[in-house]
């Protein structure tokens, strides 16, 4: 019990706000380097990465503690790892990360929308880390590389820009009722890149560029073996960019990964256009779908990213919404929340608030005054089903609707774009931590501001990526009263919360922030966080 104490303790204790600190030093460096044309300068600091310490414990801590994914077992069966396989994968890490080979994948099937399904190929959790690990090392490179308007898979970029890409070239100022739209479609994208195409393009040593060949060749379908790079590893997006970048400059364009639209003039000829996509594809192994590419006006409206953009015909006025298909999707998890029976009431609200917010948060820049975007249908359904519990009356019911359909304020066509090619790797934290902090409204926008965009605890800015929460120092998780809320921003010694990223009160100090202060904290203050 001592020994697997003291590996706990060992990674508890780990000064992840200075490895943070270390790894984008270096990151940064890698940046400006290739920005300033100097590769080979670039590809020394890579291999600085790539043997650094804190490169290696980072990846670790986010391949079994961060991701998403981070409990789907590859093909060893394992689905987690222990404080003591944690140190010991950094060892290995450390002796082979010139050398990796990697195991085979597990295969995964998931279905898709038009009833097929597409394999996804999840490795070990070891080959994770070692993905991960050349991540740290490939993405500043190729982030200095990348083409403005590409907007998926990259830190400090969001599906919201692509968004506001289209309203400033579809706006009645800019005459978008006159233009037309090319909806492009690359037919298995993924699984038909050119492995050529993709290490040409890659900025790397050349050990680590043969180690990219070993592992898009675990991965290969039979049929297409110099073809295709399995989706289950948390390298294959990048990877992609790598591949599809320089396509955005073939014409006005807004691309988000492999989905991707053209906005054409009323003079640009289409066929013109998509021949020259058609090039650009073939020479990467990639094809245009030609039942899914076709050309449409920009009144008549078409679906990207979850939303239906249109131009009205009347005015000209650009307008977003939830596309149908988006809302269906929401719609049916809703339902399948409300209806069933193995969950109560209260459950049922705690299910539901999560999905409700995150929906109204993705469309809160669409115009949202359609009736049935108000969910009061939705709602409605929710309050009779809560009322069939006999331990709840109305009252009590309708203050659950409340809780479960929480308002998002929208403010349609709003959103900030990211400045041109603006990287978090060039350095500028006040831009990026200032960016993050317009997620978030309410008390944790206030303490954000008055906190200067920067964690409580470890006074690290609060960059893309990370999630952040309020915490309360007296412990009370229900001190919510207006006084208390003022308080919350007078930087007094009696105030009864703090701004910490959320990680901070979980088994691990996420996104860097220091975790080993947390006993000098409580034993300073003598107060809970």
């Amino acid at each position: 019990m001592t020994h697997i104490m003291r590996w706990s303790d060992d990674w508890e204790n780990t000064n992840w706000k200075q490895l943070r600190k270390v790894l984008f030093r270096l990151q940064r460096r890698i940046f400006k380097a290739v920005r300033e044309g100097d590769q080979a300068k670039a590809r020394r600091l890579q291999k600085l990465v790539l043997s650094s310490y804190a490169a290696r414990m980072l990846a670790i801590r986010q391949v079994t503690q961060l991701n998403q994914g981070k409990k789907t077992a590859g093909i060893d069966g394992k689905k987690s790892l222990t404080f003591k396989q944690r140190f010991e994968l950094e060892t290995i890490l450390k002796e082979n990360y010139r050398t990796w080979r990697h195991q085979g994948l597990r295969e995964i099937p998931i279905p898709k929308k038009d009833g097929t399904k597409r394999l996804l190929k999840v490795p070990t959790i070891a080959a994770r880390a070692w993905q991960c690990l050349v991540k740290y090392a490939l993405e500043p490179a190729h982030e200095a590389t990348f083409h403005g308007r590409s907007y998926g898979f990259r830190p400090g970029r969001s599906t919201h820009d692509a968004q506001k890409i289209l309203f400033l070239n579809l706006a009645s100022h800019k005459k978008g009722i006159t233009k037309r739209v090319l909806e492009l479609d690359i037919e298995k994208c993924f699984d038909r890149i050119s492995h050529k195409a993709i290490l040409d393009r890659v900025i790397a040593p050349e050990f680590i560029i043969s180690g990219l060949r070993r592992c898009l060749k675990c991965g290969t379908n039979p049929k297409f073996p110099e073809q295709g790079t399995p989706q289950g590893g948390c390298i294959s997006p990048l990877l992609a960019n790598i591949a599809l970048n320089g396509i955005e400059s073939l014409g006005q364009s807004v691309r988000y990964a492999d989905d991707m639209v053209f906005i054409l003039k009323p003079q640009e000829n289409a066929e013109k256009l998509l021949t020259k996509v058609e090039e650009f594809l073939a020479e990467r192994g990639m094809n245009v779908s030609q039942k899914k590419t076709k050309v449409t006006a920009s009144t008549d409206g078409f679906d990207f990213l979850g939303w239906n953009f249109y131009v009205q015909k009347g005015n000209g006025k650009f307008r977003s919404v939830p596309s149908e298909e988006n809302f269906k999707a929401f719609r049916s998890k809703v339902k399948h929340i409300v209806n069933n029976s193995n969950y109560g009431a209260q459950t049922k609200v705690l299910k539901l608030a999560p999905v409700v917010r995150g929906w109204r948060n993705y469309h809160k820049y669409c115009q949202m005054e359609d009736s049935r975007f108000s969910l009061w249908h939705l709602s409605y359904s929710a309050f009779k089903r809560f009322l069939k519990q006999e331990t709840i009356n109305r009252h009590q019911a309708k203050d659950m609707v409340k809780r479960a359909f929480p308002n998002v304020k929208y403010s349609e066509n709003k959103f900030v774009n990211v400045k041109g090619d603006k990287s978090p790797f060039d350095g500028d934290v006040n831009y990026w931590s200032k960016r993050n902090s317009v997620l978030y409204d309410g008390a944790i926008a206030k303490a954000l501001r008055k906190q200067s965009h920067s964690c409580g605890h470890c006074g690290l800015k609060c960059l893309d990526g990370e999630k952040i929460e309020l915490h309360h120092i007296d412990g009370n998780h229900n001190n919510w009263a207006r006084r208390a809320k003022s308080h919350l921003m007078s930087g007094e010694p009696t105030l009864p919360g703090v701004l910490l990223p959320s990680p901070y009160v979980k088994d691990s100090s996420e996104f860097g922030h220091d975790r080993s202060r947390k006993r000098t904290y409580r034993n300073a203050d003598h107060k809970s966080v």
